[in-house]
């Protein structure tokens, strides 16, 4: 499977990410984390160290090697499909059959143009979805801009973190129509923190469509780890339960889909 999991900042998709790739390893799965939220902390949700761990997007040099063109400049010539495929096993770190890439993204202005830098991303990403065997999970920002048409439709799931509350439906409505424009129908939701079944009614009757597969009760220990900057608790008996029913749903709707 190559599940993407998107939402509003805040709103838990990282914690779902690492809870969802090491319930898989320890499953049999071999797993690759894929971090390509801005804020890159899906390592510490994970229980990897990231110490000097550069980012993709801010490998100027690797870039320059790849394409042919410094990151950067404007104008000018570079490889449009540059080689990246031994880039997951050269640049990731594993834990427990979960191997860490991160990616980064183009924070400077007009980053979403056709430049070295995005070009490479792209190229990685694709190849992972399109053609990595192992079952990968990316840690998405609210945007899909990692995504290009084609590498979304081969996306076996998407994933859209929600919270009860209408900020985090309206962020899922525009995931859900950004999906649709790239011709990506299989959207699915996860509910977040959620402390009642009135708040998964909320959910439910607020979606306008995107299918609920489960949700991932509020966790006085998620909470805590959050604090200790370690990763969740797999076995306490809350998250097990959660995310083995999402697990599952997913899985599921996998064979189905196939």
């Amino acid at each position: 499977m190559k599940i993407a999991v998107s939402g509003k900042g805040g709103v838990g998709k990282t914690t779902l990410s690492s809870l969802l790739a090491r319930y898989w390893a320890k499953h049999g799965y071999r797993v690759l984390a894929v971090d390509a939220d801005p804020d890159a902390n899906l390592g510490s949700a994970l229980g990897i160290d990231t110490t000097g761990m550069v980012p993709v997007a801010n490998m100027d040099q690797l870039i320059h090697e790849r394409t042919g063109a410094k990151p950067g400049t404007v104008g000018g010539f570079f490889k449009l499909n540059p080689k990246v495929d031994d880039l997951p096993e050269a640049l990731g770190r594993e834990r427990d059959g979960v191997r860490l890439l991160v990616m980064g993204t183009i924070k400077k202005g007009g980053g979403g143009c056709i430049c070295p830098e995005s070009t490479l991303l792209k190229a990685l990403m694709s190849h992972l979805v399109l053609y990595h065997k192992d079952l990968i999970i990316m840690d998405m920002e609210a945007g899909i801009e990692h995504l290009g048409r084609g590498t979304a439709q081969a996306v076996d799931r998407f994933v859209v973190v929600v919270e009860p509350g209408h900020r985090s439906i309206e962020t899922a409505a525009k995931v859900r129509q950004l999906t649709r424009d790239m011709g990506l129908q299989k959207v699915f939701a996860v509910g977040s923190k959620v402390r009642n079944e009135a708040q998964v009614d909320f959910l439910l009757k607020n979606l306008d469509g995107i299918p609920l597969v489960g949700v991932l009760p509020f966790s006085e220990e998620i909470a805590a780890a959050d604090l200790e900057s370690r990763p969740p608790n797999l076995d306490d008996p809350i998250i097990h339960s959660a995310i083995e029913e999402i697990a599952l749903h997913l899985e599921r709707d996998e064979t189905a889909a196939a």
